[in-house]
């Protein structure tokens, strides 16, 4: 009785022990180098650096606290509540409140959301997609251009 126990479930055994390393061991690791190889920016996350600190991810949104910065839509907007891109009109309508928070003028935040979606268009090389705006790039881009505006969040503040 023994070894037709043993015969019948030994099989099912190696099967199951072979489908676990293939899947939970082999399979992962695998993926993982090629895309360490082919895509490491993407594979790392994509991430945005700023001052030698990791302050984002393109692909993922940002939540930011504060007045004098662009948000990313409301997650009842995106469907998955971490699209990291805004219209260009929810882009507009932020710079009066931008402006009034950092003192900012209002032509010249106008003219880094309209550069922010000209850059898009182009890394993205499409003539027929939405515009779009990247509330993370936008955000870098005023941090460094106003450096004594946004000292205390470049030095990791709020």
């Amino acid at each position: 009785m023994r070894t037709l126990k043993s015969k019948v479930f030994s099989p099912s055994i190696r099967i199951v022990v072979l489908m676990i390393v293939t899947t939970g061991v082999a399979y992962p690791l695998l993926v993982t180098a090629i895309g360490q190889t082919t895509l490491p920016y993407q594979s790392n996350g994509s991430q945005v650096i700023l001052n030698g600190k990791v302050v984002g991810s393109e692909l993922i949104a940002e939540n930011f606290n504060s007045t004098k910065f662009f948000q990313p839509r409301n997650s009842t907007d995106s469907g998955s509540g971490v699209d990291p891109d805004i219209t260009p009109d929810e882009a507009y309508s932020q710079i009066p409140t931008i402006s009034n928070a950092t003192g900012i003028p209002t032509n010249a935040l106008r003219t880094l959301v309209e550069l922010d979606i000209e850059r898009n268009k182009d890394a993205n090389g499409l003539l027929f997609a939405p515009d779009y705006v990247r509330v993370l790039n936008l955000n870098v881009e005023l941090v460094t251009q106003y450096p004594e505006i946004y000292q205390v969040s470049a030095n990791g503040g709020p």
